[in-house]
């Protein structure tokens, strides 16, 4: 049975969240701010967390980076903000998502269910070409000076480490599975996010941003990943 931790000051979306993901068969500890949160997040480890961004003691941003300093565990932001700063700045920090209130509980409980999907670890077992796999036969993508291991969901380029959250990696591992085929952004969606989930065109964007500093911050020459405005984004060619 999968844990969720849910962390939010609202008392009623504490009860009503925590209702909604027990009746779906999860397991639920609620925490009321960030400071008791990251107390929690830190002794009784879940499989998810789920962080409301402006909480008394400490906010959600402060304790998803105190969290990161310890923790890779998925994390969704509930915000009440629609405001491009607080996704960008908390995609830096590693949030997987982002859900502005007010909010439907089924789209939280199907964007719940996608990233517990994608964080699990893969089965050994499992035949090559799997779904996700793109009928590579292999977990590792070595494209010039980036290497993608899927198993381990690692990746660096030139040697160097980058981090990357669930959704940043299947966004760039569909890139870079064919170089310089055009993935349109609803097909980046297809590949980071499930069927019955909404993102729109600016999250996409909001992502693919995010990759692009993070390996500028390694390389500050890095241009793989190109824009064809109107168009979509592409692994550049080597």
């Amino acid at each position: 049975m999968p844990k969720i931790a849910l962390v939010d000051d609202d008392r009623n979306i504490l009860t009503s969240v925590s209702l909604t993901l027990e009746a779906e068969g999860y397991q639920v500890a609620t925490y009321t701010d960030g400071a008791s949160g990251l107390e929690g997040l830190t002794t009784d480890k879940p499989d998810l967390a789920i962080l409301d961004i402006k909480m008394p003691r400490m906010d959600g941003m402060e304790l998803l980076r105190r969290l990161r300093q310890k923790s890779d565990v998925p994390v969704i932001f509930l915000t009440s903000k629609d405001e491009e700063i607080d996704e960008l700045f908390g995609l830096k920090m590693g949030a997987d998502d982002f859900i502005t209130k007010p909010f439907s509980q089924r789209l939280l409980v199907e964007r719940v269910k996608a990233i517990l999907r994608r964080s699990a670890p893969r089965d050994p077992a499992a035949p090559a070409g799997a779904p996700g796999e793109a009928n590579t036969g292999k977990a590792l993508i070595e494209r010039g000076s980036l290497v993608m291991d899927e198993e381990r969901h690692t990746c660096t380029w030139k040697g160097q480490r980058v981090t990357l959250t669930v959704t940043e990696f299947l966004i760039l591992q569909a890139l870079a599975l064919r170089p310089g085929v055009v993935k349109s952004r609803n097909a980046l969606m297809d590949a980071a996010y499930d069927d019955q989930v909404y993102v729109d065109d600016r999250t996409i964007d909001s992502h693919i941003k995010r990759l692009r500093k993070k390996f500028k911050a390694t390389d500050d020459d890095f241009e793989m990943i190109e824009t064809l405005y109107g168009v979509g984004y592409r692994f550049k060619e080597q």
